[in-house]
């Protein structure tokens, strides 16, 4: 997996559904701290087809727990609950560079996944939301579960597509 290319664009939230009855979103952000997705005014939704929409941000808010947003085009709640439930993603090279052991999580899919004993537990699948912290989503002869924290995640390899984890093999 070396020397793979970047995505072109990141997932960084998801569409809940509608919230009031004037077109707006309630948002789940994947960013930390959640409210910087609200610094890009484009959004690509892309429906669990992979269809791709472009949608401009009329209108924000951040109410300590979740966004809310509205687009440019959606005026009523019929319309804002179309767009539930699309993930939200944004083009790459609108991010900024990440710090040291910072990583955009969907650079991380398909990486090699190893535990500290040096075993392959199997590949990076996805990232789950989970209420205490992200999942990593690891697919090989069982699926993983892993918690993606520091405590956890030992190394990111990105030259090498692998991922070191505080992981045993037998959980």
């Amino acid at each position: 997996m070396a020397e793979a290319r970047p995505p072109r664009y990141v997932k960084l939230g998801r569409v809940l559904g509608a919230a009031g009855v004037r077109g707006w979103l309630k948002v789940q952000s994947y960013t930390d701290p959640p409210d910087n997705l609200l610094q890009h005014r484009s959004w690509m939704l892309v429906d669990m087809q992979g269809a791709r929409v472009p949608c401009t941000v009329a209108e924000s808010a951040f109410d300590g727990r979740w966004l809310r947003a509205r687009f440019e085009g959606v005026e009523d709640r019929d319309a804002a609950e179309l767009l539930g439930g699309r993930d939200i993603e944004i083009e790459r090279s609108a991010l900024p560079p990440t710090a040291a052991r910072e990583y955009y999580r969907d650079d991380l899919i398909g990486f090699r996944v190893v535990n500290r004993a040096g075993r392959e537990l199997g590949r990076v699948s996805h990232f789950i939301e989970a209420p205490a912290a992200p999942v990593m989503v690891v697919a090989g002869v069982r699926e993983l579960w892993i918690p993606a924290l520091p405590s956890h995640l030992r190394r990111v390899g990105l030259e090498q597509g692998e991922v070191e984890v505080d992981w045993p093999e037998e959980l």
